[in-house]
């Protein structure tokens, strides 16, 4: 805390102390003065101004320090009371003036009460160094909501902008597929029209005639386009029998043998597929290992 700012906030208080000091003694020597010497009113004045200004330094002492004592302060809120009582009891008995001498009378007590907001001032105050560790804290806190905004707002342009794009792109899709499909059923609905028309199968038939003269049976057959409806399932090719494995056997010696020298493995299963016949890895494999086993032991 700097002095320019102490000095700001004691200000205050100092200078409502020295008027209310002074108020005081002026009060204290106008109704002494009567009746004792002048010098003896101003050392009962000073001794009120002296009482309450040494419980006001033993009171800031103790608030530098951290502390604090309740006897103490009792102590100094009573002598600003007494300053108050004798100002309005002056105001009372003024001839004249008790107006303006009530308008004064509460300087002690709100001297003190600035003295009270002080020292709850000072139990508050901070550093420049933790003044400035606040503002950067605060500072960065504004700084990180404002990056959080921006990015939110950022995405959320982002994912606009997509959502714009996926739907335009979904209706262009839309589009073609609807004109797609008008233009796929008016060739239909042409074909179809042309199929069940009288003179179809006479154009066709004359062009045949002309294409492939001749031909026994193809000017008698009647042409149809093609219709647009389920296919009928075709039968399935029946497949060959499966060789058995004394067959398989078989093969497999002649094929290995029928050259010189013997055949590989590899060389007798291309020259076993190459013939067309049919059979799995394993038991080519199998049947391999049989004929060769018994060219060995025999």
């Amino acid at each position: 805390m700097s002095k320019i700012k102490r000095l700001m906030t004691v200000g205050p208080a100092v200078a409502m102390t020295i008027v209310s000091m002074v108020l005081t003694l002026a009060v204290v020597m106008m109704w002494l003065g009567e009746s004792m010497p002048v010098a003896v009113a101003l050392v009962v004045g000073l001794g009120l101004d002296g009482g309450w200004l040494a419980t006001l330094a033993y009171e800031r002492r103790l608030a530098a320090q951290g502390d604090h004592s309740n006897a103490v302060t009792a102590v100094g809120w009573c002598f600003g009371l007494v300053a108050t009582g004798v100002l309005v009891a002056h105001a009372f008995t003024a001839d004249g003036s008790a107006v303006a001498w009530l308008a004064v009378a509460w300087l002690p007590i709100a001297a003190k009460a600035l003295w009270l907001v002080h020292g709850m001032w000072e139990r508050t105050a901070l550093t420049p160094r933790a003044l400035d560790s606040i503002r950067e804290i605060q500072q960065e806190a504004r700084d990180r909501a404002a990056v959080s905004r921006a990015q939110l707002r950022a995405e959320a342009g982002t994912e606009v902008t997509r959502l714009e794009a996926v739907t335009a792109a979904g209706a262009r899709v839309a589009r073609v597929q609807a004109s797609t499909a008008a233009t796929l059923s008016g060739a239909w609905s042409t074909l179809e029209a042309a199929r069940q028309g009288d003179g179809t199968a006479r154009a066709l038939t004359c062009v045949t005639e002309r294409v492939t003269p001749g031909v026994t049976g193809v000017t008698a057959a009647r042409w149809d386009l093609p219709v647009w409806a389920p296919t009928e399932p075709v039968a399935a090719i029946e497949a060959a029998p499966a060789l058995t494995d004394d067959e398989l056997d078989r093969i497999v010696m002649e094929l290995r043998h029928g050259e010189v020298p013997p055949l590989t493995y590899r060389e007798m299963a291309d020259r076993f597929r190459g013939a067309g016949h049919s059979a799995g890895e394993t038991r080519l494999r199998s049947a391999w290992k049989r004929v060769t086993t018994e060219a060995t032991t025999g």
